[in-house]
């Protein structure tokens, strides 16, 4: 039995972790929802990057892509991700790992939608991971786009979302002299339940 209490009180791990993004979305000066997103090629090498996290469901957590890029293909390969988010204001971060899932209906054009325009038409010009001649050859593409696009372009078949499904989340917060707080829940597939415990900084 741990002894959670305080920011990591709660029996639901997504609650907990969209109380501690609230609260760096007020102190965080730039991207409180940045992640760094672990993945494996075929070959087990790792890759790491970061990407911005949009959502945290009940049972997930949800970013976009372009589903031509490496990290796409690393991602439907392995079929599993891990990611850390990590708040320098707050000294806290989030570690979760699982199974990884495409959202590529209805949800993913909505998030598409809400971006701007500026972006969506990048989304449509960028062939993301690929090699590119110049960056005058990239804006190139964006005018190109620009004119056959139009002021509302539909979410390209290429791009949309990912959703983690964790079986393991761990809470960090900073203590002093080095003696942190660490909780994590584990759980043997998604529809089991969790069990949590306390771990040595």
């Amino acid at each position: 039995m741990s002894d959670r209490s305080g920011i990591f009180a709660g029996d639901d791990p997504f609650a907990i972790a969209r109380s501690w993004l609230s609260e760096a979305e007020e102190s965080e000066i730039n991207d409180p929802n940045a992640i760094a997103l672990s993945t494996v090629d075929p070959d087990g090498l790792p890759n790491c990057r970061m990407v911005l996290l949009k959502e945290i469901e009940d049972g997930a957590f949800v970013f976009y892509t372009n589903y031509e890029s490496a990290k796409a293909g690393e991602l439907d390969s392995a079929g599993k991700a891990a990611f850390v988010m990590h708040w320098k204001s707050l000294r806290r971060q989030v570690r979760a790992r699982g199974i990884i899932t495409r959202e590529d209906g209805p949800q993913a054009d909505e998030y598409y939608k809400s971006r701007s325009l500026k972006s969506r038409l990048g989304a449509w010009a960028s062939a993301q991971s690929r090699p590119l001649s110049s960056r005058g050859a990239l804006m190139a593409e964006v005018a190109k786009v620009t004119a056959t696009k139009g002021s509302n372009p539909d979410r390209p078949p290429f791009w949309g979302g990912y959703r983690l499904t964790p079986l393991e989340i761990e809470f960090w917060a900073d203590g002093a002299f080095r003696l942190h707080d660490r909780f994590v829940w584990r759980r043997e597939s998604p529809d089991s339940p969790w069990a949590t415990t306390r771990l040595c900084p």
